[in-house]
């Protein structure tokens, strides 16, 4: 079996977007991971939810691996941005708009 950081690094690098969350996109499990859904559903972005509750390995590793103590975890183009506090502070100044911009990421909704 690969060990969670060879997972994690796959998962983060061959997705543009990638929300490391509890729960799914669908069904979020905690209302960090919700906010930082309805954000991502909001500007339209094409992500990848990956569920830390299905694999205690990856729960604590992807922790390990940004060395970041909370989840949910997003990162853009294999780059770590942060959890929740950190995309919503960044989604309200425009700068996570830009952000997917710069990386050549469509945002679907306007200004």
């Amino acid at each position: 079996m690969a060990d969670a950081n060879q997972i994690i690094d796959n998962e983060v690098k061959s997705s543009d977007v990638v929300l490391f969350m509890k729960g799914t996109p669908q069904f979020p499990m905690c209302g960090f991971s919700g906010q930082v859904v309805q954000i991502l559903n909001y500007l339209g972005v094409p992500y990848k939810g990956v569920n830390v509750l299905e694999d205690e390995t990856i729960r604590q590793g992807i922790k390990d691996y940004s060395n970041w103590p909370t989840i949910p975890q997003l990162y853009v183009k294999g780059e770590f941005i942060g959890g929740c506090d950190i995309t919503r502070e960044m989604f309200q100044a425009g700068e996570l708009q830009q952000l997917f911009t710069d990386k050549g990421i469509q945002v679907q909704q306007s200004a």
